[in-house]
């Protein structure tokens, strides 16, 4: 007989050590009420929610432009060849962090199995916690699904372990693949099971107790210890992990030669996965994004997401859930230490009564706080830096600990980032004229939201008003049914997941087929950075067309990117269509999609050429990628002829004047037409007219002014900058390069500016004229910023790094960015001699030289070469 607790039941000795010294993790709850801390500016941070369960119910399954499944197709197998060894070893990576998450996930499973035979204990005792027929329908088929993956399991290791090209692994993943039966099973108990464990909860405190903290073991390599999950969060684990292993097959099949045994094996058990994914998705979608209303109609949640809305005039982060019948809006609570993470509602509107209207004439436009372009960019160095401090201490002996620190300081800076980096408005009435405004940072996503909710609005909706305990009822299953769960930073993300690509992405954008009507069409171009995604390049409208030829190559930088999307718009020419919330007309998007930039694909020297589906219509496009340090390279130049690679005092001799033709022409136009295009120098040109204006200025082909009247203002802008990308010695010279970056790091003001004015009297007088005409250019478009909404530090960000960039003899000396740290402020520039943080710390300084003359009074050539020097310190 075992011993009795004070209330009559069995002693559980497993409870006691189950919950020793347990904590609850509120490192990340001050997430909990974190719209309610407020930071030095007024605006909010943003929460660091727990993920439970780890992604949302859909699963992935890949499916064709009318929604059917796709079958399976993988992609090609390696060739013979010199790519074999490659492909082999990539193939032992794939599996490697294959078995390393199978040891999590089986460690999962065990917490899950942990309870059990101590709740059947109980069960003929005078109180049992449960039934046994409870038990079995929680845990249905648990212990199967750990035993069939603790024997593929042990069946993997020593392959990997004793890996070389003979190995095979694809009857092993076959096996796996036909006993997927078992999780159908589970599926379909998997509804009850859960809310069998709620109700089971909700009668007993000792179940709930065990069902919010369940303890699992952390992986071998790690230290000693365990963390706390929820049963909820477990029982979810299965359904993940049918998704994570189909996607597993599709990168063995990349990295598997089609005469290698494993092929058609890995094949045949994708055929299978993909099947059962597809059998179970529209099982498993409306359990788990549902709700029952008190009339018994289902309201299912259809799209949720967090957004910044702009509310008293300060930025608040708020997750925003669209029902079939209903928006709403909620943040997350103030909840005590161990308590249950809670939405509090924040507002809602039926759809019904729903509106995208534009604000009258008479309405105020709302006071939206815009952060100066320059700490947006500082923060992302920052990030930059502790992302290379977090890698680095990773492969320290016991760097683990720090790591979690920098983790959560950079979730901390992320957060910020993706609060005050939206500009895009997106306004929504309700019914009675009241308006709420969010803040996004792409098109793309505010056409999804919109589009989402004008699919509903077509269908036959009442006008639903809530009861203060309905509205309680429904914000309270906010927290199960929610399909997206942290907020999109970076760390935020597992380690397996790739962190992006880093450098410039060349985009040719053909042509596109499929519309029903002839308009004035273009494209847009958007690739994500630091958890959000950014407009980068814009075609030309094509006019009165259903085929549009644009033809157009553009080059992208990007910083972690992981996805390019493309927009096609049909232009409006009606100002009656105009935004009042950031006084631009809102053009129509005719369709949109995006592709994921794969590292492999992409960084081949060739194009590689691809098309994108979108409502019908068919974007074709090409695209390849360069590395940073490649792109970066000034390569020299024994060219004497034409202007392009030629040294500046050569063409300046040559013209006979003391700034190149091709600089004031350039200038000229912007700043006839182009000074009020929003974006100037920071969108794209289109590559082949930048290339047909730099033979024109370099055979001084006489219809050079008809050509610059007739082009367009950004492929204009595009041949200035390249222009100075292309001179064999940057604009500010070789020999003064580390001068200026010892300038700008100066802390004394007085001596910043002798030093700095110093500087500029040293430049040869041909490249000093131009920098001070390109300078006051620069600052009559910053003037304009209202309107082109570029800030004196946008174009520092632009033309800094080129004004300064040092020609490829002088880069591969590397002495020139050591000497500058005492810029950085605090400690955000720790110690970290990794290349990414030298390649940012030379990029910030180069802007902030450029910066600090673009925010200096006027400077006159003629008072500069007048003026005395203090010091005579040589450069």
């Amino acid at each position: 007989m075992e011993p009795l607790s004070a209330h009559g039941l069995p002693r559980l000795s497993w409870i006691d050590t189950l919950y020793s010294n347990f904590n609850y993790n509120t490192d990340g709850y001050e997430g909990d009420g974190a719209e309610d801390v407020k930071s030095q500016d007024g605006s909010e941070t943003l929460p660091y929610i727990d993920e439970s369960p780890t992604m949302s119910p859909q699963l992935c399954v890949p499916q064709g432009p009318d929604g059917e499944t796709v079958s399976p197709t993988p992609p090609e197998g390696l060739p013979h060849g010199g790519d074999l060894e490659k492909g082999l070893e990539m193939k032992k990576l794939v599996l490697s962090g294959f078995l390393a998450s199978e040891e999590i996930y089986l460690n999962q499973l065990e917490a899950l199995l942990l309870p059990i035979r101590p709740l059947k204990a109980t069960v003929q005792t005078s109180q049992p916690v449960l039934t046994m027929s409870q038990i079995e329908t929680i845990f249905y088929k648990i212990q199967d699904i750990f035993e069939i993956h603790k024997e593929f399991y042990d069946a993997l290791l020593p392959n990997i372990q004793q890996w070389d090209e003979k190995v095979t692994v694809g009857h092993l993943f076959q096996k796996l693949a036909s006993q997927l039966g078992v999780y159908k099973a589970f599926v379909d108990n998997y509804k009850v099971a859960l809310e069998t464990a709620e109700k089971c909860s909700q009668a007993n405190s000792q179940f709930q107790k065990i069902s919010e903290n369940l303890k699992v073991k952390c992986p071998k390599d790690s230290k000693d210890c365990t963390t706390t999950v929820s049963m909820e969060a477990l029982l979810y684990k299965p359904i993940d992990r049918v998704t994570r292993s189909t996607l597993v097959l599709h990168d063995l099949l990349k990295h598997t030669p089609k005469d290698h045994p494993d092929f058609p094996l890995l094949q045949d058990a994708l055929r299978i996965s993909q099947n059962f994914l597809s059998s179970i998705n529209e099982d498993i979608d409306p359990r788990r994004t549902a709700v029952t209303t008190p009339k018994g109609e289902a309201r299912q949640l259809v799209k949720d997401g967090f957004l910044v809305e702009v509310s008293e005039s300060s930025r608040k982060v708020r997750h925003v859930f669209l029902f079939t019948d209903l928006l709403l809006c909620a943040k997350m609570k103030k909840t005590a230490v161990g308590r249950h993470q809670q939405y509090e509602c924040k507002w809602y509107i039926p759809l019904a009564g729903l509106t995208f209207q534009t604000l009258d004439e008479s309405d105020p436009c709302p006071n939206i706080q815009v952060l100066p372009e320059h700490e947006i960019e500082e923060m992302k160095i920052k990030i930059s830096v502790l992302k290379s401090e977090i890698q680095k201490e990773k492969k320290a002996p016991k760097g683990q600990s720090r790591v979690e620190r920098l983790r959560k300081k950079m979730n901390e800076q992320e957060s910020w980032l993706l609060l005050h980096s939206p500009t895009i408005p997106f306004r929504i009435h309700n019914k009675h004229g009241k308006s709420y405004l969010f803040l996004l940072s792409s098109d793309y996503e505010r056409s999804e939201w919109r589009e989402s909710i004008e699919k509903l609005q077509h269908k036959d909706l009442q006008a639903c008003v809530l009861s203060s305990v309905e509205l309680q009822v429904l914000t309270s299953s906010c927290f199960k049914l929610r399909t997206v769960h942290n907020i999109p930073v970076t760390s935020n993300k597992d380690d397996e997941e790739t962190p992006g690509l880093y450098g410039f992405l060349h985009v040719i954008v053909h042509s596109a087929k499929g519309f029903k009507e002839s308009a004035n069409l273009y494209c847009t171009l958007e690739v994500d950075s630091y958890g959000y995604f950014v407009s980068k390049a814009k075609t030309r409208v094509f006019r009165d067309t259903t085929e549009p030829q644009w033809n157009e190559e553009f080059e992208i930088e990007l910083e972690g990117s992981q996805y390019l999307r493309i927009l096609c718009y049909e232009k409006c020419y009606d100002k009656s269509m105009l935004n009042k919330d950031d006084n631009e007309i809102v053009d129509k998007i005719m369709g949109k999609g995006q592709v994921q930039l794969d590292p492999q694909t992409v960084q081949s020297k060739n194009w590689h050429m691809d098309v994108i589906e979108m409502n019908g219509i068919k974007v074709e496009f090409s695209m390849k990628f360069t590395s940073r340090d490649l792109s970066l390279k000034r390569t020299p130049s024994k060219k004497q002829s034409g202007v392009f690679g030629v040294k500046i005092s050569v063409v300046t001799k040559r013209e006979r004047s003391k700034v190149p033709y091709i600089v004031r022409q350039c200038i000229e136009e912007v700043e006839k037409r182009g000074i009020d295009e929003v974006g100037i120098y920071r969108i794209s040109g289109v590559a082949t007219d930048i290339q047909a204006l730099k033979a024109a200025f370099d055979t001084n082909t006489k219809d050079i002014l008809v050509m610059l009247s007739d082009m367009d203002i950004n492929a204009i802008a595009g041949t200035l900058k390249l222009y100075f990308r292309e001179l064999p010695e940057p604009l500010l010279t070789d020999r003064l390069y580390p001068a200026f970056m010892e300038g700008i790091a100066l802390s004394d003001p007085a001596a910043k500016e002798n030093c700095m004015m110093h500087l500029l009297r040293s430049l040869p007088d041909p490249n000093l004229m131009t920098f001070l005409t390109l300078l006051d250019h620069l600052k009559r478009v910053a003037e304009k910023e209202p309107i082109n909404k570029m800030s004196l530090h946008n174009l520092g960000t632009v033309f800094g790094p080129t004004l300064l960039r040092p020609s490829e003899s002088e880069s591969t000396k590397g002495q020139h960015i050591t000497s500058a740290s005492d810029i950085w402020s605090h400690d955000v520039m720790a110690q970290c001699s990794s290349p990414a943080r030298q390649l940012a710390e030379a990029m910030y300084i180069k802007v902030q030289v450029l910066l600090y003359y673009l925010q200096h009074p006027p400077i006159s050539f003629a008072e500069l070469k007048r003026n005395t020097l203090y010091f005579s310190t040589d450069v």
